[in-house]
């Protein structure tokens, strides 16, 4: 091992071991299944917006976002008012009834919120319902996140695959299952800042390199293909506005993901929300310039011929010491771990509280969850090495497949319209289905009329269509709870 590849392992050996600490200092808070679950709803606006943006970002931006851009050009830019639009939703106008409902009537999940107006008999059906989607999309993401950490260390430290995988998982395990919710959403924090410093540093250093701004067009403009360089790509017509709302529509799925309602449901007070919003988005603002222009910048200086998922390995090895390398690839672990554990965290919820596991051993619903967290975890891993595919396809399935299910029925019940008990559930499924369905028939071959519209650009059948029916269905089978409670006064 030479003295770079030691350095890099310094470096990781003593970030994993501060963020083991966490764990253990985080465990002592960990009372009650609230406390576990949702951190004793405390979180503060620093740490409920910069663990929000960096479990929402994951390892996709760093890695699969920064390679579609390389890829794509300047058409996969549309896809960054989806994704800020998504933030601007989901704390302003989701983030107050979220609060303020869930801490009054004591909602410790997503399910919980959405099934609060129905009947006990449906309210179990759909938990169960829900708990088993969660799992299903969850360990998919799991798995692409396990991915992404056992690429940093295959590709710096040449380990092998399944000895890289092992390592990633067990260290967030170690200290998701220490500190429950609130050693994730501290750990989060810290990452999510580790991840704006890279995501400052290391695309401006590509950028210097490549020339500055003019180097880089000039470049792109003699060698990169063509369309690269132009707002609508290769598309024209109905088939670049269908590409346009695809890829925008990414901005739709935190509507429906438990791990990121969590932290909505988790802030202290409304001041906290409001300034936490207000890092989240800046955070946002920062990180997708940066791997923009990362992409970009690398385009310009490797010619196109690089993977773009490494690109971010690839220019930190090149324009960096080991030392700094390092960093920016614990930035990257970073990125996959403060996903990851929100991800376990929230799976653990629907096992252990939605489908009912902990009411068979009062007194010990903490262990129950940690039990149940260490089996997800060994799903993941072996899904992992199982099933390869790229980080960007497998992680925006799980999003929009769970975005698709729940994100019409927290939307509907934001609005304050309450939709009855089977129309809910019906909506769950119908939007789980339809993105399944979209997804299998654009991934396998055949010309049938689903096989064509699923392999539209930007994939917007996938993204909007299972989105959209739930919520007319559940707008048309729904009463305002407004009026209803004004009726009953």
């Amino acid at each position: 091992m030479n003295t770079d590849t030691l350095v890099i392992v310094a470096t990781l050996i003593v970030y994993k071991l501060a963020l083991i600490g966490i764990g253990l200092w985080a465990s002592r808070r960990n009372k009650t299944e609230d406390d576990f679950f949702l951190g004793g709803r405390g979180l503060g606006a620093w740490v409920a917006g910069l663990s929000y943006a960096a479990s929402t970002s994951s390892a996709w931006v760093l890695l699969g976002f920064t390679g579609f851009v390389y890829t794509n050009g300047l058409s996969a830019l549309w896809m960054v008012p989806g994704i800020l639009g998504g933030y601007v939703v989901v704390w302003q106008v989701f983030g107050r009834r979220l609060r303020e409902e869930t801490a009054t009537r004591g909602h410790m999940t997503l399910t919980d919120f959405m099934t609060a107006e129905t009947s006990q008999t449906m309210k179990t059906t759909i938990a169960m319902t829900s708990a088993v989607l969660i799992i299903f999309c969850f360990i998919f993401y799991i798995a692409a996140q396990f991915g992404a950490a056992g690429a940093a260390f295959e590709t710096q430290l040449n380990l092998p695959h399944v000895e890289s995988l092992l390592i990633g998982a067990a260290v967030i395990l170690i200290y998701a299952l220490l500190g429950g919710f609130w050693a994730v959403s501290v750990t989060d924090m810290l990452q999510g800042a580790l991840m704006a410093l890279v995501a400052l540093v290391l695309p401006a250093a590509a950028l210097i390199t490549a020339g500055g701004p003019g180097g880089v067009w000039e470049t792109l403009s003699a060698s990169a293909p063509e369309g690269y360089l132009s707002w609508t790509g290769p598309h024209g017509g109905f088939i670049f506005i269908g590409f346009v709302l695809g890829i925008a529509a990414i901005g739709l799925g935190p509507f429906g993901q438990p791990h990121l309602i969590a932290r909505l449901m988790a802030v202290k007070d409304e001041t906290a929300r409001k300034q936490g919003f207000r890092i989240a988005i800046g955070w946002a603002v920062i990180v997708y310039t940066g791997m923009i222009t990362l992409a970009l910048s690398g385009r310009a200086l490797t010619g196109g011929n690089a993977d773009g998922e490494s690109l971010l390995y690839l220019l930190a090895g090149d324009l960096f010491p080991a030392m700094i390398a390092g960093l920016i690839i614990a930035a990257v672990l970073s990125a996959v771990m403060s996903t990851v554990d929100s991800l376990l965290v929230a799976t653990s919820a629907a096992v252990a509280h939605d489908m009912g596991v902990v009411r068979h051993f009062p007194g010990h619903e903490v262990l129950i969850s940690r039990i149940v967290m260490a089996v997800l975890v060994a799903l993941a891993v072996a899904l992992a090495l199982a099933l390869p595919a790229t980080i960007f396809s497998r992680v925006l399935f799980a999003w929009s497949a769970l975005g698709a299910a729940f994100g019409p029925v927290v939307l509907v019940r934001v609005l304050h319209r309450e939709p009855a008990g089977w129309a809910i559930l019906t909506a769950i499924l119908a939007g789980f289905v339809m993105t399944v369905f979209f997804y299998l028939a654009g991934q396998m071959g055949g010309e049938s009329w689903a096989a064509a519209l699923a392999r539209l650009p930007g994939d917007p059948f996938e993204r909007i269509v299972p989105w959209v029916l739930p919520f007319i269905l559940l707008i048309v089978f729904s009463i305002d709870a407004r009026k209803a409670r004004t009726s009953a006064a």
